[in-house]
């Protein structure tokens, strides 16, 4: 008990975690106790522009008044029942998420690596008894820079040195070529084994890379040319993230497997899905895959919940004009620190270029702290913006103010 009274209430609160935790994580040392919208507020009641999202799981916001009565409605009936019997949520969610994305079947898991981990074994499946691959001969294609999880097949196929170092040995079967590079696709696609691709059309993670204009309609090309699996991961991307419903819908595109995650939860409760063709999908049977809480009552509901918000409340629409303004804001600037703007809808990134002798992009993301902003840097020199989608002009500008004050600072 003794950390309980030798520091602050925050510094208790890391001191836990310091002291009982995995350090798996690394987080800016604040400790958030409540949020509304888009701001979130600490243990001491100082109020921050939440400009990270939970990696845009909160693209409605924090504690949507109507995702948390859906919650809060559902878990006073029923909250799991395992897939060992039926219940009267799943098939309305179904419905609803196969109807607003135009597929014919779902397959309702907890996490965006689980959905991602599920389009894979997918894949690989359809690959077998529908393409006619060799048995244990798929190989599923993977751009280099990706960012899907953290699970051993996750970093089998990452190619960021932080993932995969001392988690071998790596599941096989995995190709990697670099993003953005239709040459290279073409050349793997030759291999007659090849079960799919899977891409992000934006690569979150890796600090909104986005590729050529033209890229994803040539991806689609090649791998419907080919009799291979378009995967999109749009787990970050998705749920009006960049300004589209899909970031897929920027060139009218439709993937064969479309993976969605975090923002189908609307920010409370864990949700993702993999949508097919009755082709693809229905090659799984019974026994050959699932999960205890994929597809709970309660995931249901939230999840119909946070997709309603998203059209009530013309969230894409609202992505799209907020992110134009948002990048008109940070070109503006005019400092040596930001060396590129990039993004789309409201999924941005300013690259920082090392000042002060070995300050980097986290010195930044800590005065924007200090000055009432949460943002998160990514390998090192990248800082990645992605509020939450119900943000207004106002609020847009006034956070702009925060960064552009903090980013003339330290210049």
């Amino acid at each position: 008990m003794a950390i309980l009274t030798e520091f602050s209430e925050m510094e208790n609160y890391i001191g836990l975690e310091y002291k009982y935790g995995a350090f798996n994580y690394k987080p800016l040392p604040v400790v958030l106790e409540h949020g509304q919208g888009i701001y979130v507020y600490d243990t001491q009641g100082k109020k921050y522009y939440d400009f990270l999202s939970a990696y845009s799981a909160v693209n409605q916001g924090h504690c949507h008044p109507a995702i948390t009565e859906a919650l809060t409605s559902q878990a006073q009936l029923l909250t799991l029942t395992s897939r060992a019997f039926y219940h009267n949520k799943l098939g309305l969610f179904e419905e609803y998420v196969t109807q607003m994305f135009g597929y014919d079947r779902v397959l309702p898991m907890n996490t965006g690596v689980e959905a991602c981990e599920s389009a894979v074994k997918l894949a690989r499946k359809w690959a077998y008894e529908v393409k006619g691959v060799p048995d244990g001969a798929a190989k599923v294609i993977f751009a280099e820079g990706n960012f899907w999880g953290r699970s051993i097949a996750a970093v089998s196929a990452s190619t960021d040195p932080s993932s995969f170092n001392h988690f071998g040995p790596y599941v096989p079967g995995f190709v990697k070529i670099p993003y953005n590079n239709i040459a290279a696709l073409e050349a793997e696609l030759q291999d007659p084994n090849v079960a799919a691709f899977m891409v992000e059309p934006i690569q979150g993670e890796a600090g909104v890379v986005i590729p050529d204009e033209g890229y994803l309609t040539k991806v689609k090309e090649l791998c419907s040319k080919h009799r291979v699996l378009f995967i999109a991961d749009e787990v970050q991307t998705g749920i009006a993230r960049t300004g589209k419903l899909l970031a897929c819908d920027h060139e009218n595109v439709k993937p064969d497997v479309l993976v969605l995650g975090k923002a189908l939860g609307g920010g409370v409760f864990p949700v993702s899905a993999v949508l097919a063709s009755d082709e693809v999908m229905l090659t799984l049977k019974p026994g050959e895959h699932g999960s205890t809480f994929g597809g709970n009552p309660l995931a249901c509901a939230v999840a119909i919940a946070a997709l309603q918000v998203v059209k009530d409340e013309n969230l894409a629409e609202n992505a799209n004009h907020m992110g134009e303004v948002f990048r008109e804001r940070m070109r503006a600037i005019q400092s040596p620190l930001i060396t590129a703007v990039r993004g789309k809808g409201l999924l941005n990134a300013i690259v920082i270029q090392p000042f002060d002798g070995n300050k980097t992009a986290l010195d930044v993301c800590l005065k924007f702290m200090e000055n009432g902003l949460l943002a998160k840097q990514t390998h090192g020199d990248i800082i990645r913006f992605a509020p939450p989608l119900t943000i207004t002009e106002d609020e847009v500008h006034a956070a702009c103010d925060i960064i552009e004050n903090t980013i003339k600072a330290l210049s």
